[in-house]
């Protein structure tokens, strides 16, 4: 089996320096999707350097782009065809506001594997602190076909108990075709994002967008829609990938505000209301 769950979790964690600034910052913020309208006051705190604020799930690709994904996959113990590969989950714990330039230490190690028995899931971690102290923490959940059945933990379940009632509040995204393109340029350069012939080789009829963009691009419709535009508002931000989306669709994104916290749900328009992400939450201040 190409996964060697022992020597995974037994390897050193790797550490490393990342480095940010605001040129990365406003290139991620582009490719999910904000500066429209470009002239917009609230759209410009994304995209203005002299009025720059950082979205916490840029701790995503900051310093060396999808962190604990790509990268985690060259670590001791796991040797898999991308091809076979998903992103299940991911997960974002915000200990300080990121600056919008910054350098920092990166720790990467596989902190779980689970035995799905058809699949293995993978969680990698990624802890990062600057001079002042930790800055945030990652979790990724990658989902590798054909990998499971060792006889290994299966691990918690990611599911809850869907919101009760209607969403307060829906908003809906359009995804440009070019946006994975563009998002790629924040460093996730996995060809299932933009060649053809490898989106069918994975199963796809064509190539989709990173769940991850579709992951900033919900955080961002929380952030603008509930918390008054307001990053530093954010504590921690976690969701399932229940499904891919193609460039050219639109997200709808289903909110229930609580008590320090959003429940979110997000679906593909165009097919339907298919699932998008499930089991999401952001917390807040």
């Amino acid at each position: 089996m190409p996964i060697d769950a022992a020597k995974a979790l037994a390897a050193e964690p790797r550490t490393g320096e990342i480095s940010w600034n605001s040129k990365d910052v406003q290139l991620y913020h582009l490719g999910i999707g904000a500066g429209l309208p470009a002239t917009d006051p609230d759209e410009l705190r994304y995209t203005l350097e002299s009025r720059l604020h950082v979205l916490p799930s840029f701790a995503t690709v900051a310093g060396s782009g999808a962190p604990g994904v790509i990268s985690g996959l060259s670590m001791p113990g796991i040797e898999v065809d991308l091809a076979r590969v998903l992103h299940g989950g991911q997960s974002i714990v915000l200990h300080r506001p990121i600056p919008a330039t910054g350098t920092a230490t990166a720790t990467n190690r596989i902190a779980a594997i689970h035995d799905k028995g058809k699949a293995a899931v993978l969680v990698l971690r990624t802890e990062v602190a600057d001079a002042d102290g930790p800055l945030w923490t990652n979790d990724s959940q990658i989902f590798i076909k054909g990998e499971g059945g060792w006889g290994g933990d299966r691990g918690p379940s990611a599911r809850l108990e869907p919101p009760a009632g209607d969403p307060e509040r829906t908003v809906e995204r359009t995804v440009r075709e070019d946006q994975a393109l563009l998002y790629r340029l924040s460093g996730d350069w996995n060809p299932l994002h933009a060649d053809p012939e490898f989106a069918k080789v994975a199963g796809f009829e064509r190539p989709i967008l990173h769940g991850l963009c579709t992951y900033g691009m919900t955080l961002k419709a929380v952030v603008d829609t509930l918390l008054g535009g307001d990053v530093t508002r954010v504590r921690s931000y976690v969701t399932r990938f229940a499904g891919v989306v193609y460039p050219g669709e639109t997200l709808r994104i289903r909110m229930w505000p609580g008590e320090g916290s959003v429940r979110v749900a997000v679906s593909a328009v165009e097919r339907d209301d298919a699932p998008v992400l499930a089991d999401t939450v952001v917390e807040h201040t």
